[in-house]
């Protein structure tokens, strides 16, 4: 399948070349040398040498740094949902988009824990830039989305991806990854774009393309981390959209969002799968509404379900009581947790600009206001 080259995971068949090519990086040393801390190098470079495999390469060596990473920078990670999943079945999973690594590593680990098939899961091509990095992501079993594209180069790229995901899921029984709009949430304002759902129908042939999402299993997966650890990073861009000027990344800015993203302070992590939306998505087949009302229809039904699945926690509550100027949810955090938190903000942000405060605050407040949004809308239907 060489039009898949540019941007799938490497086969089995190429995973040890692939080690070795970067087995001796700096990088890779300073990973395991995390992961492993009681081990020696000879021992790890020695067990890597001798992978052939994604998932041996995935189990051995990654899961135990995503197992490391929560015990260094988190309170833990709680999951709900997943015994409603079926081993040895592909699933699509649709979730918020909160950290560039994480999202998707936590929810592997749990996969895995679990008994269930793990994902290829896609991946901006702008954060693997490096070629270490582009290996590596491979290794894991990313597969690449390319960015930066206009006209013909982005349909085409699109395509591509489509079909691969498609090819993933309903030939190989593989599930797949992929956040429910392009690039993370800035603002913790979750929303489903419909350009991402209009993508995955591309590979879909004859007159009917929302008849996919028919044939695959859908799972909307909600992320919530009690503290993100990159909302401070993410203020230039919300501040930028606030005055309405165009935001441009400095040149390191995704590096180091990776790298926050993985070693900040996060405190609590909830995975909750919300689901399989085949009886949602069979309603909207039926319906004589054309392919764009169809995916906006099935957009809200996943903004619903990872709304109503998001797990609140003490800093959303607080974040909305500071926001609104009450104390509408005093109820759900102590007085201590209200401290550390605003000590946090303080630590964080000029308190003096109302504008950095707002944004900040409404970071982690939008979830609750989604929140409230999906409950609202289940009481009406």
């Amino acid at each position: 399948m060489l039009k898949f080259d540019a941007i799938r995971p490497f086969y089995d068949a190429e995973a040890n070349s692939a080690i070795r090519e970067i087995v001796d990086d700096p990088m890779m040393d300073a990973m395991m040398s995390f992961t492993f801390p009681n081990d020696t190098k000879e021992h790890w470079k020695d067990l890597m040498l001798h992978t052939h495999s994604l998932r041996d390469f995935q189990i051995n060596f990654i899961y135990p740094g995503v197992k490391k990473v929560l015990e260094k920078s988190s309170d833990g990670l709680s999951i709900g949902g997943f015994e409603n999943l079926e081993p040895n079945t592909a699933y699509l999973f649709i979730s918020n988009h909160r950290d560039i690594i994480l999202d998707t590593s936590l929810l592997n680990a749990s996969l895995y824990e679990n008994g269930l098939v793990l994902t290829t899961s896609a991946i901006g091509d702008n954060l693997i830039k490096q070629p270490f990095l582009y290996t590596l992501s491979r290794l894991n079993r990313n597969f690449a989305i390319k960015r930066g594209l206009q006209g013909r180069a982005l349909l085409e790229s699109s395509q591509i991806a489509s079909a691969y995901i498609k090819k993933s899921l309903l030939k190989e029984n593989r599930s797949v990854w992929t956040a429910q709009r392009e690039g993370r949430t800035k603002d913790g304002n979750d929303a489903t774009h419909r350009g991402v759902l209009k993508m995955l129908t591309l590979s879909e042939e004859g007159k009917n393309p929302f008849g996919y999402f028919e044939k695959i299993k859908v799972v909307p997966i909600s992320i919530s981390y009690e503290y993100d650890p990159t909302d401070i990073l993410k203020m230039p861009e919300l501040l930028a959209k606030s005055r309405d000027e165009k935001y441009v990344k400095s040149e390191n800015e995704d590096f180091l969002n990776l790298l926050r993203g993985i070693m900040g302070t996060k405190k609590r992590i909830h995975i909750q799968v919300n689901g399989v939306l085949d009886e949602e998505i069979a309603e909207i087949a039926k319906s004589e509404s054309n392919l764009s009302d169809k995916l906006s229809q099935l957009a809200s039904v996943i903004d619903q379900k990872i709304w109503s699945g998001y797990k609140l926690w003490p800093s959303n509550y607080i974040a909305h009581d500071l926001l609104y100027g009450n104390e509408e949810y005093a109820s759900f955090y102590t007085e201590e947790e209200k401290n550390a938190y605003e000590k946090r903000l303080k630590s964080k942000v000029d308190t003096s600009n109302d504008l950095m405060v707002k944004n900040f605050l409404s970071m982690y407040a939008n979830p609750v206001n989604n929140q409230k949004e999906s409950l609202k809308s289940d009481v009406e239907t």
